[in-house]
């Protein structure tokens, strides 16, 4: 099966020698998204609710130009340098997927890029 690239200005420009998301079929894998803003390509200042609403934002804005929402996704990873943040990430996760509740890892890393605190990725099928 053919695959596509996904690239959209709305979301941080891959920091490397990756695509955004890769659409196959009905299925759509975006890589990690960290809360750059897109804008400046700096990490958002504020604590691990500002980054993580910026890491969701992105991800959004990368699910949007493949023809996704966030109710489409089926899986999430989540990388957090801290696992003491894991309440706050996830009060504002709950905003961005609702009832939608896909299934869901999170892993603790010693680092992430650029020095962010979290790091998420998602498929999504329609």
């Amino acid at each position: 099966m053919k695959h596509e690239h996904v690239l959209t200005k709305h979301a941080p420009a891959p920091i490397g020698p990756y695509s955004q998301a890769i659409s196959v079929g009905n299925e759509l894998f975006c890589s990690g998204q960290i809360p750059l803003d897109p804008a400046t390509g700096q990490i958002v200042e504020g604590d691990i609710a500002a980054q993580t609403e910026r890491v969701l934002e992105n991800l959004g804005a990368v699910l949007c130009a493949g023809g996704y929402k966030f109710d489409d996704v089926i899986k999430t990873t989540i990388f957090l340098v801290d696992m003491n943040d894991f309440p706050a990430v996830n009060a504002v996760y709950e905003k961005f997927f609702g009832a939608s509740k896909p299934a869901r890892s999170t892993v603790a890393v010693a680092a992430l890029p650029k020095g962010a605190r979290i790091e998420i990725d998602c498929i999504a099928r329609t």
